[in-house]
């Protein structure tokens, strides 16, 4: 009987299955949940940065614009990255650069973003959520007026059903000299302004208006002081209001708000501590209107 050798045992490789070329690759590993894909992150960081370097141009340009070396700098990248971020905004004339000297500045295409966007603005709607927010935290009236020289027109009103409502109506006009919504405006309104008002009379309404016009200029030099203006009992004897100018995006004062409350709960020491709250409420609606107004 012939013994047969045992047979040699085939490597690794000869045993492992051969992929054949049409084979579809394995899938990718999924990812964890909750994670973002990494070709997504990149964007969202690469767009985050593009409107930094925006951003910078807006606030830096000084008319001439910013050098490439000082928006890396400031930005903390190189100029290489702040070259290829600027790329789509040039192409979308967000930003400009000048032939000469290769500064940054902004282009027409961020005019006409921003016209775009103020034509979509409305005052009372824009102010509409923060009225009804300051009326929560104070629970008192809140009113919103704008100026028609001498005075004021009322134009929008958010109160508390369940307190004394006040004499107020959407549309009526009252004096700007003794209302606390007329004199936010009036503070910060051209010497004109203060002129006219002036010159169309200031009639006493109450026993504590003020009537005479150097008290009134003392009075709205204090008003720009502090950020805020106050009427005691100026316009009714029983009620109390603050109130804070809002100025647009040009710079200009265009409208106020204002608290306003029997004498009962409106207390002088109570005014005083409303007072920076409106002046903060005032100036998150100038900024939704456009407004870089810093606190005073």
């Amino acid at each position: 009987m012939t013994e047969t050798s045992p047979k040699k045992p085939s490597s690794a490789a000869e045993s492992a299955p051969t992929e054949s070329a049409s084979a579809e690759p394995a899938p990718a590993a999924a990812p964890a949940p909750g994670s973002k894909p990494t070709t997504e992150r990149n964007q969202s960081s690469s767009l985050r940065r593009a409107l930094a370097v925006l951003g910078h141009v807006r606030d830096h340009g000084d008319g001439r614009g910013v050098p490439l070396a000082q928006l890396a700098d400031a930005l903390g990248l190189n100029k290489s990255t702040v070259l290829r971020l600027a790329g789509p905004l040039l192409d979308e004339h967000l930003l400009e650069r000048d032939r000469e000297t290769g500064w940054f500045r902004l282009g027409h295409g961020s005019l006409r973003l921003g016209q775009a966007y103020l034509t979509t603005l409305d005052l009372r709607s824009v102010a509409a959520e923060h009225l009804r927010r300051l009326q929560r935290e104070a629970g008192e009236t809140v009113h919103l007026t704008v100026w028609q020289a001498p005075g004021i027109v009322y134009l929008d009103k958010v109160e508390d059903e369940t307190n004394v409502r006040m004499a107020s109506r959407v549309g009526s006009r009252a004096p700007a000299y003794c209302t606390a919504t007329g004199k936010a405006i009036l503070a910060w309104l051209p010497e004109e302004a203060v002129t006219e008002v002036v010159e169309a009379g200031l009639r006493p309404v109450t026993a504590w208006t003020i009537a005479d016009e150097p008290r009134l200029r003392a009075d709205l030099a204090r008003i720009r002081a502090r950020g805020y203006s106050i009427d005691d009992r100026e316009n009714e004897p029983e009620v109390r209001c603050v109130a804070a100018p809002i100025f647009d995006h040009t710079g200009e004062v265009t409208a106020a708000l204002s608290v306003s409350g029997l004498t009962s709960r409106m207390t002088a020491a109570r005014v005083r501590a409303l007072g920076p709250v409106v002046a903060q409420a005032g100036l998150r609606i100038s900024r939704e209107l456009g407004s870089d107004r810093q606190p005073s």
